[in-house]
């Protein structure tokens, strides 16, 4: 775990690339990677009864989805993750990688963001100082820079493709919730 980290942290591009091609046993599988580091994340966040955020629009299923997900961001992350690789694998579809290769590169950046949140909730446990906007901003510069570090790292239009693919996976999601929310409203009316 620890040999991971490290690596993902200081060079994850090339460190994704040498688990797809050639060596994977010196690393640990990436979705476990994910879980493991969401785990540290809810029993961080547990320790200290740090709230990061709730949901707060009307009440009914959408209410309970977004405050489960936002409770549980190992699930969160992985279905960010399928979003976001959809996006990259259309601003990235000359480099030849295929979407199962994108998933592995976006489970270990992903887990990484993880961890970040994690030493800011901890930080805030102990400081009370609200650290997790910023952690997530941190996360989203380093998640651009791992992006673009994989496909190719002297390229300017590769961080800026990896930041397009990140804020549009996103905002997937999120309008795929608006429109349930949206249908679960006509739908109660």
């Amino acid at each position: 775990m620890v040999y991971t980290i490290k690596n993902v942290l200081i060079s994850p591009g090339d460190s994704v690339r040498q688990f797809i091609t050639e060596d994977r046993y010196r690393f640990v599988k990436p979705i476990t990677f994910l879980f493991i580091t969401a785990l540290i994340y809810a029993l961080v966040s547990t320790q200290f009864n740090v709230k990061t955020s709730n949901y707060d629009g009307p009440e009914g299923v959408i209410s309970v989805i977004m405050n489960w997900l936002i409770g549980n961001p190992g699930y969160l992350n992985t279905i960010i993750v399928l979003f976001v690789a959809f996006w990259i694998k259309i601003f990235f579809k000359k480099a030849g990688y295929n979407f199962f290769e994108i998933v592995i590169l976006l489970c270990f950046v992903f887990g990484i963001t993880t961890l970040f949140d994690s030493v800011a909730i901890f930080f805030q446990g102990i400081t009370h100082l609200n650290l997790i906007q910023t952690s997530m901003s941190i996360g989203v510069i380093y998640a651009t820079w791992a992006i673009g570090q994989f496909f190719d790292k002297k390229r300017a239009a590769s961080y800026t493709k990896a930041f397009l693919s990140y804020l549009l996976g996103v905002l997937t999601l999120g309008f795929l919730i608006a429109v349930a929310a949206i249908i679960e409203t006509v739908i109660i009316l």
